[in-house]
């Protein structure tokens, strides 16, 4: 596990190299960007931006996407997989928002996991990019560069989410997810880490290192 110090070095550089990290779907305002993170489970986030390139354009409200209808919905988003369940959830979820919260995406981890489709890293991805709250969201980037490098070790993504919130300085929490799930994405890949390339390989604890001799 990493030491405080070497945490601090972890973060200066990723911020040093990417002073302001955003998230890659695409969106308009705080309810579009909850649809688009509903719609990346288990998907690209490159697919769901072609797939709601066209649809934000019609239904950026819920009672916009309430008039397009599940159907309607279905036909926008039936290149991204699971595509039935999720319009499913989002007309639900675009209901709950009409009728209990005038509209709007409500500002509480609490509440906007119970809407239909909304998980707990959902909704720390729309606490943090919608409202600028200092949440960590743990996907599987996130789980796999926490664990590999020491920075926060745990055997499930809450553990990893708890541990980041407890470990990482507050002046980092903010953009924290972005810099890690940007790191995992394209630097400590799954298969193939690219160690070679990463600004924190000499701290990094990870046993399968790949360094160029």
């Amino acid at each position: 596990m990493l030491k405080k110090d070497q945490i601090e070095t972890v973060f200066g550089r990723l911020q040093k190299a990417n002073p302001a990290p955003k998230g890659e779907l695409n969106y308009v305002n705080p309810y579009t960007l909850l649809v688009a993170v509903v719609l990346s489970a288990q998907a690209t986030d490159v697919g769901v931006n072609k797939a709601t390139a066209k649809l934000f354009k019609i239904a950026d409200t819920p009672e916009k996407m309430l008039k397009l209808g599940e159907a309607g919905l279905k036909e926008h988003v039936k290149t991204i997989g699971l595509y039935n369940t999720k319009a499913k959830n989002v007309i639900k979820l675009s209901e709950i928002l009409v009728k209990d919260h005038k509209s709007e995406v409500p500002r509480d981890r609490a509440v906007l996991q119970t809407l239909p489709g909304v998980g707990r890293k959902t909704a720390n991805v729309v606490l943090n990019i919608a409202f600028g709250e200092p949440t960590i969201a743990v996907d599987t980037h996130i789980f796999r560069v926490a664990n590999r490098t020491g920075l926060a070790p745990g055997k499930d993504v809450l553990a990893v989410e708890l541990a980041l919130e407890k470990r990482v300085p507050a002046k980092f929490k903010l953009h924290c997810h972005h810099w890690l799930i940007l790191h995992g994405r394209y630097v400590c890949k799954a298969r193939k880490p690219d160690c070679p390339s990463c600004l924190v390989a000499d701290i990094c604890q990870f046993k399968g290192k790949t360094l160029v001799q």
